[in-house]
């Protein structure tokens, strides 16, 4: 675990409050674009995120049957299992822009070259919490091989309540958002849990949640917000990040 130093905390509490502006995370990459091929998770949605400069790019990780982390939203490619199924066979199924699905560690390698944009990494449920772990190590290990395990460089959500108290407990410097919108921002708090990253529909009906997660100190993003007047509600309220598909939409409003 990396030692939190004054220097550091400065990071990480920057971080958490993001900006004065509300940071802009394009969901799963730019892709909905022709330079981002119309390929989600996939290498040029993220080239295409990078391009754009916008604050963050999200993406999904799994964990194959054979321990190779991957690229994907889905626990399934064209029907076949990811957790039971070697990388050999998924590799076989392409993206739509005729890309394969990236593992991680390709991943990694575009990601290093943008240094400003966040890499806003999901790591995915499984169905055990052995394998939770599993998928969270490889992952740790892999950010450090490439000099990415750093919270200026990665932030992680899931919807795992597990893997975000694991991530509490060993990498507190890091800004860590819960996903299932089931805990309330004290819940969060009292766990260790440094960020929220909650649905649309429950931020609409618990739009108190912003301001008390920023009161406790905590990180604050929404997801997936498409329609300009949602994102301009959310900007309204102070959310700290917005999750998009449309994300030179927020762009245009948060200029």
């Amino acid at each position: 675990m990396i030692k939190i130093t004054a220097s550091l905390l400065g990071v990480f509490c920057s971080l958490c409050a993001y900006s004065q502006n509300t940071a802009i995370i394009a969901h799963r990459g730019f892709w909905n674009c022709q330079e981002g091929g119309y390929s989600e998770n996939s290498i040029a949605s993220l080239k295409s995120a990078q391009r754009h400069g916008f604050w963050g790019s999200e993406f999904d990780v799994h964990i194959t049957a054979d321990n190779v982390l991957i690229v994907t939203h889905d626990h399934d490619v064209e029907g076949l299992p990811i957790a039971t199924t070697q990388w050999k066979e998924l590799k076989k199924h392409l993206l739509p822009n005729l890309e394969r699905r990236p593992t991680l560690e390709k991943y990694l390698r575009q990601g290093k070259k943008h240094p400003e944009t966040m890499l806003v990494l999901e790591f995915k449920k499984q169905a055990s919490q052995e394998r939770e772990d599993a998928m969270v190590d490889k992952a740790f290990a892999l950010l450090k091989k490439y000099q990415m395990f750093r919270p200026d460089r990665v932030l992680f959500i899931s919807f795992s309540r597990h893997i975000c108290e694991r991530i509490a407990r060993e990498a507190p410097e890091f800004c860590n958002q819960y996903l299932n919108g089931d805990l309330t921002p004290a819940q969060l708090k009292e766990l260790g849990i440094n960020g929220m990253d909650y649905s649309r529909k429950v931020l609409t009906s618990h739009p108190e949640y912003i301001s008390q997660a920023k009161e406790l100190g905590l990180s604050t993003n929404v997801w997936t917000v498409n329609k300009k007047e949602e994102a301009e509600y959310f900007i309204s309220l102070g959310i700290g990040a917005i999750t998009t598909n449309d994300p030179l939409m927020v762009q245009a409003l948060c200029n």
